[in-house]
């Protein structure tokens, strides 16, 4: 598949990026600066360009089967952008043909319990919560689109941290995941591996999904 990819210079961009490439697909990625992205390979293609201006890499999206966006807000300071970027990609990305997007999407709007956020929780980290919101702005902007695009916003669980590829996880909707012991977790490896999926099989269209162990 050729992948065009938003935000390969993150954390968890970068684990994607190094699962797309494992995978043997050809990956796009639009940076802002190429110094960033440490890594170098035959199938990865570098483009400067910005997210927020359609412009600076809509022929990079020429013959594209699937978008990934990794993004956040942190480096400009700027949340209200992050819903904003969504909705140019979901207007952009139908008029280059591009069939399926994957956004890499927040835990805060996930159910804790039946009619409670975990954004909610008085016990979420103060610091997180306007990342959080943005994201959740985000979703809104997903789930109002009628964009001719399958997109599938991919939350991840409550604590995505680095560690091992194990291949395994479970898919949940719009509850909080958490295994035997209450705990929500994953890889950043397992999640991009998640991820990868969902645009091979492309089996959760125009849907929020969550992954976790």
């Amino acid at each position: 598949m050729k992948i065009v990819l938003f935000g390969a210079s993150g954390h968890i961009g970068t684990g994607i990026l190094n699962e797309a490439l494992q995978r043997e697909h050809d990956v796009t990625a639009i940076v802002r600066d190429q110094a960033r992205v440490d890594m170098r390979n035959p199938s990865l293609t570098l483009v400067t360009g910005d997210i927020a201006r359609a412009e600076t890499y809509r022929a990079a999206l020429h013959g594209a089967d699937a978008v990934i966006a990794s993004i956040s807000a942190r480096r400009d300071g700027d949340l209200a952008s992050v819903a904003r970027n969504a909705g140019i990609l979901l207007d952009t990305l139908p008029k280059a043909d591009v069939k399926r997007l994957a956004w890499v999407g927040g835990a805060g709007t996930l159910e804790a319990a039946p009619g409670k956020k975990v954004l909610d929780d008085a016990h979420f980290p103060a610091a997180w919560k306007p990342e959080a919101q943005a994201q959740a702005d985000a979703l809104e902007v997903f789930r109002a689109s009628k964009a001719d695009i399958d997109w599938v916003y991919i939350s991840p669980a409550a604590m995505i941290e680095d560690g091992e590829r194990s291949g395994i996880y479970r898919i949940g909707g719009d509850r909080l995941l958490v295994d035997a012991n209450g705990n929500s977790r994953i890889t950043i490896p397992d999640y991009a591996v998640a991820l990868l999926d969902r645009i091979e099989k492309n089996d959760r269209p125009r849907q929020r999904i969550t992954v976790a162990y």
